[in-house]
């Protein structure tokens, strides 16, 4: 006899949302348990296009109705100044697994309150942050364990979505970018925070470097971070919102990627090709491609893959709120590195 599905109760149904629901509904050993969102007719109308017409997923308006009706697991996707009291109200619904959208909580103290109070109560708090994930940056990962290009020298990552120019920047997808008075570091740069963590580290020091280049937004959308780590190693993420790169779709790897070191060179480009060239040669050589499917070549789907194997087998979780409270401490680091413009230590 198979084992009963684990019951997803999913919190929000705006533009990210979407992607976490589909990728819910896709996974083996699931069931959607319900989907809340005070705009009812727009969570209606997600199930309907993801799950089908004539599902039997219900629909909420108030999160605590959903709750109510019980799931193992509670996935967050609101909202960063909604997260602390929807996850105070899972907690009291005792799920097996909390999983929260970034950026968590919006505050480092919102954030630490929430993760404590869930690991006072045993309840895992996992954030859903999805980069690391991506496919090309798990291939990069195993190529660097491997030696593929020997003592790493730099990381680069030039973000170049082309999404921010303009009087109309970002009304058509998430048009709260717009208000941000913390926008390029907060709510982008602490993915390539974390998979800059993921990839070497620690990092032990940053220089940052932000301006706004779209007056008609509040917040910084261009800027450059320097990561200094042990050693030779340093960590570059080069971003501007209002520039391109070359790719068919430039949210698919949102720039171009690369990794340097003494035996040779790895890159991303826009169109989902990862590469290697040994040092000293003209060669380059394919390594892997992908094409687009959904966000991030499925990034979704294999965060949340990540999250019912730890949960199923007690493996633990890459991004578990703890953990992830080192990258909030980061990024506020950045920003007072760009305030006083120097460089700043992280301990």
């Amino acid at each position: 006899m198979s084992a009963a599905p684990l019951r997803v109760a999913s919190v929000g149904a705006g533009y990210f949302a979407q992607f976490q629901i589909a990728a819910w509904h896709d996974l083996p050993g699931v069931a959607l348990a319900g989907l809340c969102d005070t705009d009812t007719a727009r969570a209606a109308q997600t199930l309907e296009r993801i799950v089908g017409p004539g599902h039997e997923v219900p629909v909420h308006a108030r999160a605590e109705e959903l709750f109510a009706a019980g799931a193992e697991i509670i996935d967050i996707a609101t909202p960063p100044a909604t997260h602390a009291a929807l996850i105070a109200a899972a907690i009291a619904a005792r799920p097996r697994l909390i999983v929260c959208q970034k950026p968590f909580c919006g505050t480092q103290e919102a954030a630490l309150a929430a993760t404590e109070a869930a690991e006072a109560a045993g309840v895992p708090l996992v954030v859903h942050e999805n980069v690391r994930f991506q496919p090309w940056y798990r291939r990069i990962k195993a190529e660097l364990a491997a030696g593929r290009i020997g003592e790493v020298f730099q990381l680069t990552m030039r973000l170049r979505p082309g999404d921010g120019q303009g009087a109309q920047a970002y009304l058509d997808r998430q048009p709260y970018f717009r208000d941000m008075e913390r926008f390029l570091v907060h709510e982008t740069g602490i993915h390539w925070i974390d998979t800059f963590r993921y990839l070497l580290g620690e990092p032990r020091s940053v220089f940052a470097d932000l301006r706004r280049t779209n007056s008609g937004i509040a917040g910084e959308d261009a800027g450059m971070l320097l990561f200094r780590f042990d050693g030779a190693a340093r960590a570059i993420f080069d971003a501007n919102r209002s520039a391109d790169h070359a790719a068919d779709n430039r949210r698919h790897t949102m720039g171009e990627f690369t990794a340097e070191g003494a035996a040779g060179t790895l890159a991303l480009d826009g169109y989902g090709r990862l590469t290697v060239r040994a040092f000293g040669a003209n060669e380059v050589e394919l390594l892997d491609a992908w094409a687009p499917d959904g966000f991030g070549a499925g990034c979704v789907r294999a965060f949340q893959q990540h999250v019912l194997d730890g949960l199923t087998t007690g493996a633990g979780f890459e991004t578990g709120a703890r953990d992830y409270l080192r990258n909030l401490a980061i990024e506020e680091q950045v920003y007072a590195s760009a305030d006083a413009g120097r460089v700043v230590a992280l301990g």
